[in-house]
């Protein structure tokens, strides 16, 4: 018997979810609510937080699939990502299998199977897959007296800009320090705003996109890194990750912004290619957190003072999966900011139901949502055994325990954790040519099908292109730095050895 499968989104994870489900033979259906694929990249309004001028902060080889390469810009437009998407469909059959405008309104248990319902009509399936992505649903934090704010150009979320032409010679306050806020800053300081100011909780380190000739998130977006979190005490990866921060982008402090704290764990990183050369012009003012908002002026935590006509809050999201029911929604206890899962992935007492792309991270999504597809595929295809669920109970009371404190994690750590639930992750050992490159090179999707299910015959020849592309992590000869961490990494790993 061909089991069903509904894939709710038609965004990167769900259209990697059903190519995955669809190679294991199952019979998929894709819900998309919008008139075309792309989720966040289709830049509707009241949809995405995409804007026309936006490009993505992470390059083309880690924003693709593995079995279709980009043919684009180092850093895709979200144009480009949206022309790979709907490429990608065509490519693998997804089209067809793709019903828009069609908003699933609610996912129930029945008996051992799945209830969709949808504009007034019941499907039953199988299994199901919730991709509607973690980041619609903006959330602005409170300000005394925002609701008393007068300025022309109103106060919104990030997610709601579509572009500086409605800034143009305004006085704009944009709050926040993450990647929208700060590609929104330096896009309306360059654009025609009369003034810019940043206000921030706390300085950020701020890392360049690209530095060097290499795309930042091949520098720290590693299987070393990955390694090393497992392994070294965190006060040493906090050590080598601003090591490398810093040496790719100064400090914050060198441009005229804040200093961030010395611990980068704590201080949170972005990355942005403009916006600290912008503060050191002036172009860009920096001010601490927002005391109040009276009119047009705002105040300061310092005491300090202004008056704008526009505010931009690029403040994060909330959790919001609305297509649960009260019952699937208590299982997995969602709130504004957490959900109950193995590995968000599935819940114990939820068989049939996973959930793809919806924890927070920084760093691409692209290849962590491949791999959490083909997790999925290749266990409810049974080319790997499912997790027993004494082992998801631990995994999921492990995240319980972590509740109230931040559950953002790094790109790398969610790809190989993945790669391991898949059986992908590829062994240096077993590859002596890329060894080094699979260590500190770019976490590209061709590395994930050197082995195990789906192997490629030439994803070889593929990952060591991949990773020559911005810098020569092929050569066999580590750089000193390399050779540091490494020892560092043998020195732990064998201490653990020792101590087992």
């Amino acid at each position: 018997m061909i089991e069903s499968v509904a894939v709710v989104g038609a965004g990167p994870g769900g259209l990697v979810a059903a190519r995955w489900l669809l190679s294991q033979g199952f019979d998929v259906s894709v819900f998309e609510a919008g008139p075309t694929i792309g989720g966040q990249w289709s830049g509707r309004r009241r949809a995405s937080g995409v804007w026309p001028a936006m490009h993505t902060n992470t390059s083309r080889i880690l924003t693709a699939f593995s079995d279709l390469e980009h043919d684009t810009d180092v850093f895709p437009s979200n144009r480009d990502v949206l022309t790979y998407l709907q490429r990608y469909a065509d490519t693998f059959g997804l089209t067809e299998r793709t019903r828009l405008n069609t908003r699933v309104d609610v996912v129930d248990r029945e008996d051992d199977l799945w209830r969709v319902e949808h504009a007034g009509s019941v499907e039953i399936f199988h299994r199901v897959v919730i991709a509607i992505g973690r980041f619609h649903a903006p959330s602005i934090p409170p300000v005394p007296g925002l609701d008393t704010f007068t300025g022309s150009g109103g106060a919104a979320s990030t997610f709601a800009y579509r572009g500086a032409e409605a800034y143009r010679g305004k006085r704009v306050l944009v709050a926040g320090c993450a990647v929208s806020a700060l590609e929104i800053a330096a896009e309306l300081a360059q654009s025609g705003a009369a003034h810019v100011t940043v206000t921030q909780r706390r300085q950020r380190y701020v890392l360049p996109k690209f530095a060097a000739g290499v795309p930042s998130d091949h520098r720290i977006f590693t299987r070393y890194g990955a390694l090393a979190a497992e392994t070294l005490p965190p006060a040493e990866i906090d050590r080598q990750l601003r090591e490398i921060v810093i040496e790719a982008g100064g400090a914050p402090e060198q441009y005229g912004a804040p200093p961030a704290d010395p611990s980068l764990f704590r201080a949170g990183v972005t990355l942005n290619q403009t916006y600290l050369p912008l503060v050191a012009e002036g172009r860009i003012i920096v001010r601490p957190w927002i005391d109040h908002v009276d009119g047009r002026e705002v105040t300061f935590a310092d005491g300090s003072s202004e008056e704008f006509d526009a505010i931009l809050f690029g403040t994060g999201f909330s959790v919001d999966i609305p297509c649960l029911s009260d019952e699937v929604r208590e299982v997995l206890d969602v709130d504004d900011a957490h959900i109950d899962t193995d590995r968000h992935t599935f819940h114990p007492d939820l068989p049939g139901l996973a959930l793809v792309g919806m924890w927070d991270q920084s760093g691409g999504y692209f290849v962590p949502l491949e791999l959490q597809a083909r997790w999925i595929a290749y266990t409810w295809g049974g080319v790997l055994p499912t997790t027993p669920v004494e082992e998801q109970r631990e995994s999921v009371a492990a995240y319980r325990a972590r509740r109230g404190l931040s559950q953002k994690t790094r790109m790398n750590l969610a790809a190989i954790t993945f790669a391991r639930a898949a059986g992908v992750e590829p062994s240096p050992d077993r590859w002596p040519d890329l060894r080094r490159a699979l260590l500190f090179g770019p976490l590209a999707p061709s590395c994930f099908r050197l082995e195990g299910p789906d192997a490629l015959p030439d994803a070889a020849d593929r990952f060591a292109r991949d990773a020559a592309a911005f810098g020569a992590v092929v050569d066999p000869d580590l750089s000193p730095r390399e050779r540091e961490y490494l020892s560092m990494l043998r020195d732990a790993q064998s201490g653990v050895v020792a101590a087992g």
